[in-house]
């Protein structure tokens, strides 16, 4: 197939590359490379598709997803089979302090990713959505039936709009969409903003780290292999209507129109003082920790029930976080020279 991937110098963007081109597919990579956090990363992680043994199959674009005339121009010029939507404006709290940057991208930009795939019969989006939109929902583990209707931070907010703009496509147009929520995505090549990766900074330079709502976090981290895994399984598995499904009774899952929102987790949250311990481990250091409460926007606790995943792809994440923290040290020791 010929697949568009967004956000393609992006942490998660940059492994489902590597993973299509493996299996033979033609990859489209598009990303803006902005200044949200390192962009030598972003560069480091493009180099490494460059590299790739057929990376002849591997085309980049610089490209931001808001500029609509560029976005129209690359979907009617490339002609994708189908589409993986990773680019966003990420981040809870840089939600609070540049509120616009998630309207341009995460909304703006997304559109523009609709239509291109409207208007030149893309077989399949798949997007990233966000355990952020259970927001206020206490209900755990959380589920793809449970009500999203408070979100607690406007990159949650767009996250969702995400999803609502996707089924209005399905319906309409019948385009087929799925949304995946992610759950803490971590690993080797990830986010300099966040946890893990500040953690480990701060622990070999001798700082101290903060530790927001004094530890007592649980998150369902998910090894970014696993992620992987899910979003190809997904990619393969176009969403197709519920005939079952009702407007009396209505599923917030699925619908009339093809178009899905799955979770996508590891099914195991861990305490924050527990992942911080792991962490400790394997850096042989102890850290300072500075207890913090809890920040706004965040929530206390996160929990994928992804029973209706595995049983639509077959999907199963497989690396305990000992093992993916262990993984992602010895990436970090070996690409900064630790």
């Amino acid at each position: 197939m010929k697949v568009l991937v967004t956000g393609a110098a992006g942490f998660i963007g940059s492994h489902v590359c590597q993973v299509l081109l493996a299996r033979g597919d033609t990859v489209v990579g598009l990303d803006n490379i902005n200044d949200y956090y390192d962009v030598s990363l972003k560069h480091a992680r493009l180099e490494r598709l460059y590299n790739h043994k057929v990376s002849e199959n591997f085309n980049f674009v610089k490209i931001d997803l808001a500029d609509q005339a560029a976005m129209d121009n690359l979907f009617v010029t490339e002609q994708f089979d189908r589409v993986v939507h990773l680019a966003a404006q990420a981040g809870v709290r840089y939600s609070i302090e540049n509120p616009r940057a998630y309207i341009d991208s995460n909304i703006v930009g997304y559109l523009n990713v609709l239509e291109g795939c409207r208007h030149n019969n893309v077989e399949h989006l798949v997007y990233a959505s966000s355990s952020s939109v259970y927001g206020a929902n206490e209900t755990m583990p959380f589920s793809e039936h449970d009500n999203i209707d408070h979100p607690l931070s406007l990159y949650a907010a767009s996250k969702k709009s995400n999803e609502l703009m996707a089924h209005t496509y399905s319906h309409l147009y019948g385009l087929p969409t799925t949304g995946l929520r992610f759950f803490t995505v971590y690993g080797p090549w990830g986010r300099p903003d966040m946890a893990l990766f500040l953690f480990t900074k701060a622990i070999l330079a001798g700082d101290s780290i903060d530790v927001f709502n004094y530890g007592k976090h649980r998150r369902d981290f998910t090894y970014i292999d696993d992620i992987v895994e899910g979003i190809i399984r997904t990619l393969d598995r176009p969403a197709e209507p519920n005939d079952q499904w009702s407007g009396l009774t209505p599923n917030p899952a699925t619908s009339k129109a093809p178009w899905r929102v799955f979770n996508i987790g590891n099914q195991q949250p861990v305490e924050l003082m527990t992942y911080i311990q792991l962490l400790e481990t394997h850096l042989g250091k102890t850290a300072e920790k500075n207890l913090l409460p809890l920040q706004p926007g965040d929530v206390p606790d996160t929990y994928a029930n992804v029973e209706s995943l595995v049983e639509w792809t077959g999907y199963k994440p497989s690396v305990p976080v000992e093992e993916g923290i262990r993984r992602f040290v010895a990436w970090y020791e070996e690409y900064y020279g630790v």
